[in-house]
């Protein structure tokens, strides 16, 4: 585990706004760390870049006590907490090379770091001038710059248009290719479902669900997606066969699966009383819905 933290708790004077968080973050992975606006999800980041003391708990970062070896784990830490710290005046270029003195890091790595976020012709372009997804990949290569071996994100899709949106996804996913971990925390949950390997949810600080993508949908009743050229007579139909319904739409309905065999049943039903069959297959909830049943019922 890159990042393994126990009974990590954190009080602002008496509100505990995280608490007894239990983190198990993966080597190589993309994890994404999920909840609702104020669940503690800064605040937890906060504390693994030891920008705040923890109240309760331990952090172990690459296996090794973060208040013993602050030093030797920081330096090993990229992160970009929701916007970029970077100079407007200079150029992309100019703003790297900066930072590039401070961390006696060569030009040629600067080079390699405008490549890799894609910004090498608009490296003389001053940063004032980029848009915000250049904004925010700039400020990823800032953080790149000294080969960490972790990149911590909190929101980097703020406020960016969808192009900009899948600019950042892409590049995290780049990334990741290289061998690096990356810990991004986000309120868009369709955006971490189709770049995330590992997922944790959080709630009024406490951890409600953490483990895989697949994981997740596991834990969650599949049903059958049914798309007909009449969901209300086919609604009905099935229910007047005992055939239950979880939710009946315009242009399609959702029956709890329960097995295959069940499924050509339902099929060969609705065929043989004159029902046209567009599409029917097992589907799990999507993460957002998912999401949503989890941090509800609790």
């Amino acid at each position: 585990m890159v990042i393994r933290t126990q009974g990590l708790s954190f009080s602002f004077g008496n509100q505990q706004v995280v608490k007894s968080l239990s983190l198990e973050v993966p080597a190589g992975s993309i994890y994404g760390f999920l909840g609702p606006n104020g669940a503690g999800k800064t605040t937890t980041i906060k504390m693994l870049l030891n920008l705040l003391q923890a109240s309760e708990g331990s952090i172990q970062i690459f296996e090794k006590d973060l208040q013993t070896n602050r030093i030797e784990i920081l330096k090993q830490i990229g992160s970009l907490i929701e916007q970029p710290a970077i100079y407007q005046h200079l150029t992309g270029k100019e703003n790297l090379m900066n930072r590039a003195m401070l961390l006696q890091v060569s030009e040629e790595r600067v080079n390699d770091m405008l490549n890799l976020v894609q910004l090498t012709s608009a490296a003389g372009k001053r940063a004032g001038q980029y848009s915000l997804g250049m904004k925010q990949r700039l400020g990823i290569a800032l953080a790149l710059l000294d080969d960490p071996k972790l990149l911590i994100l909190d929101e980097p899709t703020n406020g960016l248009d969808p192009n900009g949106i899948i600019e950042i996804r892409e590049l995290m996913m780049r990334i990741v290719k290289e061998g690096k971990t990356v810990f991004v925390s986000s309120h868009l949950l369709s955006e971490v479902e189709k770049m995330a390997t590992h997922v944790g949810i959080i709630n009024h600080g406490k951890m409600m669900f953490q483990g895989t993508i697949t994981d997740l949908q596991n834990i969650s009743q599949p049903h059958i997606y049914i798309e007909t050229d009449n969901s209300v007579d086919a609604a009905n139909l099935l229910k007047r066969n005992q055939i239950d319904i979880a939710e009946v739409e315009a242009n399609h309905l959702l029956v709890p699966f329960l097995s295959t065999q069940q499924m050509g049943t339902i099929n060969t039903l609705l065929v043989q009383n004159g029902i046209t069959v567009y599409t029917i297959n097992k589907q799990y909830k999507d993460l957002e819905k998912l999401f949503l049943d989890i941090t509800k019922s609790n």
